[in-house]
C-alpha cells in the first residue's frame, strides 16, 4: 500500500516526482525516497517520515543531484507503508542492484524473498538486511545483461508475492520499466512524456490521459513510447482512456484536512451515485450490471455472499440484512480476509458480491478469486475506474463518490450504503422476473418500493441538514469532543474508551462509529449490538465510560427502537455517560442522556448513512482537538494492497 510515482520526458523530473509523492502520501508516510537518472549515474536522497522530511533532505542535497547543469528529465519516488522492515532509511525505497546501477521501488510483498536471499548468496550476492523490496532489487540486477526489460521480466518470473514496481538504470537514460502482479500501476500520458503512480491522483495535475497496467503486465516507456507486454512476453495494445478527475477534486479547497472536506461532500458525492438509476415515481431501476451481459450469466440467485473488509464490510452487512429481507434467499457478508483462508461452501446458483473503494483491496481480490473459482457469479461495488476489481467481475457498480484522500473512509461508505440499496432494488425485480415467489407476489410492494426510492432521493439533503445542524464551533459535536479531552499541554484523553450501541441495521453503524473513533483519535472504542451488552461490556460501564447509544426512529417504525430505550436505560441504571443519537424530536431516551445529536428520520437501512455523518464528525474532532492528523493516522495507509 506504498505510492509509487515515475516520470520520463522533457521537463525536470524532480518537482514532478516530489508533487506526485504528496499526492500519495495517503497511501504511505512511514519514509520516503527519490532517484534521478543523469549523466550517466543515478542520484538518490531518502529521509525517514512525511514526505516534507524527504523535501529538506532535497533542498540540503540539492547541489550534489542537480547543478542546474544536468538536470534530470528521469526518476522515480517512492513513500513508504513498512511491511518487511521497521521504517528508516535502510529499508526506504528505492533499492538498488549490487553495483548500484539499477534503482527500483516496490508496493507489495514478495513472500519467498528469504529463499532469493540463499539463491542470491551462491550466486555471491550477499544481503544481510530484512526488506524483500531490496532483494528484488538484487535479484534484477543479477538478471541484468544488457536489456533492462528482459532483466526485469526475469527477475519477475522467480517471484511469489505481489509487486507493482518501478525500474531505472543509468546504463538506460530515458527508460523507465514498469510492472505489476496485485498492487495497482497506471501510466499517465502527456506531450512527449509519461507518469507512472500507483493511482491517478499523481497523474491528474499533468495529463487526464490514462493507461492502466492489467495483472501480469509490464511496460518499458520512453518519453515518446510506452510498450506493453505479459509477463510471457506477448504484446498488448494499450489502450489509452480519458478520466473526468480534475485537480480540484484532490485539493483541500479550503477545509483545514481532506476528511473534514470529504465529511462535507458527502450529499454531493450521494447525488452522484443515485443519478440516473432511480427516478421518482417510476417502478424500475437502471443498472447496467443488471441489463448488459450478467442476465444471460444468470439462471436464478439461490444465495448471496458479500465480501469486504473494514469499513467495506461494515456497508456490507447493513445491505446483507436487507437483502435477506427482500429477496428472501440466505445473504451473507464475509470479512474477506478471513474467507480466503477457509474452505468455504457455496451452493449452486451463488451471487458473490465485493465491496471495496479503491478496488484493490488485497484480500478482497483474493477472496473474490476464491468465489469465481467456485462458480459463483460476481458483482462489484468500487469507487476506482478501471480498478482490479472492477475488472475482474461479471458485473458491478460505479460508486462515483470522486476521489477520497483521507485515510479513513467517509463518503465511500454512505455512497456503499446508496449504492447497495439501489442494487437490492433491482435484483428484486430481477430475481422476480426470473424466479417468483411462491405465491406469485413480488419481492417488494410498490408502496414500498416508491418509500425507498423517494428516501434514497432525500438522502442528500438530509445528510446537509445534519451537517448544518451538528457541525461547526457551536454545534453539539465540538462540544461533546471537549467535554471528553482534557485540553492540557499533554493533551492526555480524559475517557479512554468507548461504547458504541446499536441496534437491526444500527448494529453495524456501531463497528464503523468505534472503527472511526479508534483510527483517527487513537482512542480505544468497540462497538456491540445494544442486546449483547448484557453478555459482557455491561461490566466495563461506569460513571467514567461514555456510552453511544444509536437509537435513532426510523419512519418504518422499527420495534429496534424500544429494544434499544430499554438498553439505554440499563446503562443509565450504571451511571454510564450516554451520547445518544436520535431522531429529531426524541422525547425518550434524550431524557437518558447526557448529550443529544439529533437526525430526521428516514427509512432503517438508510439512517446508517445519516448516523455515520455525526460520527465521523465527532471522531474528526476529537482527532484535531489532541493535535493529530486525521488524514495520516498512524501505521495506517489508505489502500490495503498487500496482506
Amino acid at each position: 500500500m506504498c505510492g509509487i510515482v515515475g516520470y520520463v520526458g522533457q521537463r525536470p523530473a524532480r518537482p514532478i516526482l516530489l508533487a506526485g509523492l504528496k499526492r500519495l502520501e495517503y497511501r504511505g508516510y512511514d519514509s520516503a525516497g527519490l532517484t534521478t537518472v543523469s549523466d550517466g549515474g543515478l542520484a538518490t536522497v531518502k529521509a525517514v517520515g512525511k514526505i516534507k522530511n524527504l523535501e529538506e533532505a532535497l533542498e540540503k542535497h540539492l547541489p550534489e543531484i542537480d547543478d542546474g547543469s544536468r538536470t534530470s528529465v528521469q526518476g522515480i519516488a517512492h513513500t513508504r507503508w513498512a511491511t518487511h522492515g521497521e521504517p528508516n532509511e535502510a529499508n526506504c525505497h528505492p533499492h538498488f542492484s549490487q553495483d548500484g546501477t539499477i534503482a527500483l521501488a516496490h508496493n507489495g510483498i514478495i513472500e519467498n524473498y528469504r529463499a532469493i536471499i540463499q539463491w542470491l548468496a551462491a550466486k555471491g550476492i550477499v544481503y544481510d538486511g530484512e526488506n524483500d523490496s531490496a532483494v528484488l532489487a538484487l535479484l534484477v540486477g543479477y538478471f541484468y545483461h544488457g536489456d533492462l526489460g528482459e532483466a526485469v521480466r526475469e527477475a519477475l518470473s522467480q517471484v511469489d508475492g505481489t509487486y507493482g514496481i518501478v525500474v531505472v538504470s543509468s546504463k538506460h537514460p530515458g527508460v523507465i520499466v514498469a510492472a505489476r502482479l496485485g498492487s495497482p500501476l497506471v501510466i499517465g500520458q502527456g506531450d512527449d512524456e509519461y507518469i507512472v503512480a500507483s493511482d491517478m491522483s499523481a497523474i491528474i495535475e499533468h495529463t487526464n490521459k490514462l493507461i492502466r497496467l492489467d495483472e501480469g503486465e509490464m511496460a518499458v516507456i520512453t518519453p515518446d513510447s510506452c510498450v506493453i507486454s505479459t509477463l510471457a512476453n506477448e504484446h498488448v495494445d494499450a489502450e489509452v482512456e480519458e478520466v473526468a478527475y480534475t485537480l480540484d477534486m484532490i485539493e483541500k479547497g479550503g477545509y483545514d484536512h481532506f476528511m473534514l472536506k470529504e465529511i462535507h461532500e458527502q450529499p454531493e458525492a450521494i447525488t452522484r451515485t443515485l443519478l440516473g438509476r432511480v427516478k421518482p415515481g417510476v417502478r424500475g431501476i437502471h443498472l447496467r450490471c443488471l441489463e448488459n451481459g450478467f442476465p444471460e450469466k444468470v439462471g436464478r440467485i439461490d444465495s448471496i455472499k458479500i465480501l469486504a473488509c473494514g469499513t467495506s464490510w461494515h456497508g456490507g452487512l447493513i445491505a446483507a440484512m436487507l437483502m435477506e429481507r427482500i429477496l428472501r434467499v440466505p445473504v451473507t457478508c464475509e470479512q474477506a480476509s478471513e474467507f480466503r483462508y477457509r474452505s468455504p461452501f457455496l451452493p449452486p446458483n451463488t451471487l458473490c458480491i465485493a465491496i471495496s473503494q479503491s478496488g484493490e483491496t488485497e484480500d478482497t481480490k483474493a477472496g473474490l478469486k476464491l468465489a469465481q473459482d467456485l462458480g459463483a457469479y460476481t458483482l462489484g461495488v468500487v469507487n476506482v475506474v478501471g480498478s482490479t476489481i472492477a475488472r475482474m467481475v461479471d458485473g458491478g457498480i460505479y460508486l462515483h463518490a470522486g476521489p477520497e484522500i483521507g485515510v479513513a473512509s467517509t463518503k465511500a461508505f454512505s455512497c456503499q450504503v446508496v449504492a447497495l440499496s439501489i442494487l437490492n432494488l433491482g435484483l428484486a425485480e430481477f430475481m422476480d422476473q426470473r424466479q417468483p415467489l411462491p405465491d406469485g407476489q413480488p419481492r417488494i410492494s410498490d408502496a414500498d418500493f416508491d418509500k425507498i426510492v423517494t428516501e434514497l432521493l432525500a438522502l442528500p439533503a438530509n445528510v446537509q441538514r445534519v451537517l448544518d445542524e451538528v457541525s461547526g464551533p457551536d454545534g453539539v459535536i465540538d462540544r461533546i469532543a471537549n467535554e471528553y479531552l482534557y485540553l492540557d499541554p499533554e493533551k492526555r484523553v480524559k475517557c479512554r474508551n468507548f461504547l458504541f450501541l446499536g441496534r437491526g441495521y444500527l448494529y453495524a453503524t456501531a463497528f464503523e462509529g468505534a472503527l472511526k473513533m479508534k483510527e483517527i483519535s487513537y482512542i480505544h472504542a468497540e462497538g456491540y449490538s445494544a442486546a449483547e451488552m448484557k453478555h459482557g461490556p455491561i461490566a466495563l460501564i461506569d460513571e467514567k465510560m461514555p456510552v453511544v447509544v444509536i437509537a435513532p426512529q426510523d419512519v418504518e417504525q422499527s420495534i429496534a427502537y424500544q429494544k434499544a430505550f430499554s438498553n439505554t436505560k440499563e446503562v443509565h441504571a450504571r451511571h454510564g455517560r450516554i451520547i445518544a443519537v436520535v431522531s429529531h424530536g426524541d422525547t425518550e431516551i434524550r431524557r437518558l442522556a447526557e448529550w443529544v445529536i439529533e437526525i430526521p428520520k428516514t427509512v432503517g437501512h438508510l439512517t446508517p448513512v445519516l448516523v455515520m455523518t455525526a460520527l465521523q464528525l465527532l471522531a474528526y474532532r476529537m482527532a484535531v482537538l489532541r493535535g493529530l492528523d486525521p488524514d495520516q493516522p498512524r501505521n495506517l495507509a489508505k489502500s490495503v494492497t498487500v496482506e
